[in-house]
């Protein structure tokens, strides 16, 4: 572990600039789902218990370097306050005038909010004479923003250079279950990679297949590498023109000591629509006239035999169709195999990505896996095996 946490600075009496994630949904000026806000509290109370001032650094749609009244975070600091239990203050701006006076008068136990960060043209091109005048607020700087990691951004990587830096408690418990994932995991390892298309997924299955000892395809994903077998499937989703690239990958598989597990038989239907008729069929018996739309029963009991000699497990992307019943059954009845393993001590279930989340979360089966990554891209490219500037700034500041 490269990086500091909150536990190692003294921050007694000190400005901590903290660097959050609170790009939540507004509509008519309410939010919508709080869940982002709600996460950033354990972060913001220890660091008021340590007698530290947190001053908050964030970024809120995409207003491309110039102040969107309808996207100011003026909006967002009484929910805030509501989530934290302690007062909240707001500043005009992040940096200059509005923001010195702002933070001078800041009391012990109370927050402040700056303004959206990306009102600032340098802030996405790590403008270093941004990030200094960001840096003269504060004394100290936190970056409990993991989702935001993989940019190279004024606010996320920049700051951390100039200042004392330490990972916040969201940031340290997502560095640690990617750590103990990828990082230092105990094997075999499993990797679960769904979704539509290959040529999205390139870099993840390369980087994967060098790392885990089982990697299960499903998805329209899976129907590109039965095409790459000579396998027909119909009027499915699939990527004829990566079959070769597909066959790299199975090659690449084969030399590392990885195993690539397909499904074996498919659920075809003639319509995408809920309820639509369907049958299972092997996966080399799809009729011309049909699609795959989800994983078979006998694909699910071998991937569920899978997970039970696996010490870890990364998930990303679903089996099928998730969003439409019956398409949803090898996503949701994996999913609950993993939980029950999770459950009883027998595996580290990590996972992330939205159609991830959104299909743990539809089976019922999130809250019981070890971590749950909401990170979106800076969790695909940790995944990809790249370094994520956010990270790398706080492990060399």
């Amino acid at each position: 572990m490269g990086w500091k946490t909150i536990d190692d600075i003294d921050m007694a009496g000190k400005a901590v600039l903290v660097r959050v994630d609170i790009n939540v949904p507004v509509e008519n000026g309410r939010v919508t789902d709080a869940t982002r806000i709600e996460k950033i509290v354990p972060t913001l109370k220890d660091i008021l218990a340590k007698g530290g001032k947190p001053v908050l650094l964030a970024h809120f749609g995409r207003p491309k370097g110039t102040p969107v009244p309808e996207m100011s975070l003026a909006a967002l600091a009484p929910e805030i306050e509501k989530a934290l239990g302690a007062p909240v203050r707001f500043a005009e701006d992040c940096i200059g005038a509005p923001a010195k006076k702002a933070v001078a008068a800041l009391a012990q136990g109370e927050v402040l909010l700056l303004e959206n960060t990306r009102f600032h043209a340098g802030e996405e091109k790590n403008d270093p004479e941004l990030a200094a005048s960001m840096a003269a607020l504060g004394e100290i700087y936190v970056n409990d923003a993991f989702s935001a990691a993989h940019r190279a951004h004024a606010s996320t990587e920049g700051i951390a250079r100039l200042m004392p830096a330490a990972a916040g408690r969201l940031m340290e418990a997502e560095l640690k279950a990617l750590e103990a994932a990828l990082g230092n995991p105990a094997r075999p390892v499993t990797a679960v990679v769904g979704g539509a298309k290959v040529s999205t997924k390139l870099d993840l299955l390369g980087n994967l297949v060098g790392k885990v000892d089982h990697l299960v395809i499903g998805g329209g994903m899976a129907n590109t590498f039965l095409v790459a077998q000579g396998i027909e499937v119909g009027k499915s989703l699939a990527e004829r023109d990566m079959a070769d690239t597909a066959r790299e990958i199975l090659e690449k598989a084969k030399a590392a000591g990885c195993t690539i597990h397909l499904p074996v038989d498919v659920v075809v239907a003639r319509e995408f629509k809920a309820g639509a008729d369907n049958e299972t069929v092997a996966a080399n018996a799809c009729p011309a006239d049909a699609m795959i739309l989800d994983a078979g029963p006998a694909t699910v009991a071998a991937v569920a035999k899978v997970f039970e000699a696996s010490k870890t497990l990364i998930w990303n992307g679903p089996l099928g169709a998730f969003e439409i019943a019956p398409f949803d059954a090898a996503t949701n009845a994996a999913a609950a195999t993993a939980a029950a393993l999770t459950r009883a001590g027998k595996l580290i279930s990590v996972a992330g990505g939205g159609d991830t989340v959104a299909a743990l979360n539809k089976a019922g089966a999130a809250d019981d896996f070890t971590y749950i990554s909401t990170a979106g891209g800076a969790f695909l490219e940790w995944m990809e095996g790249k370094e994520l500037p956010g990270v790398a700034a706080l492990m060399t500041a």
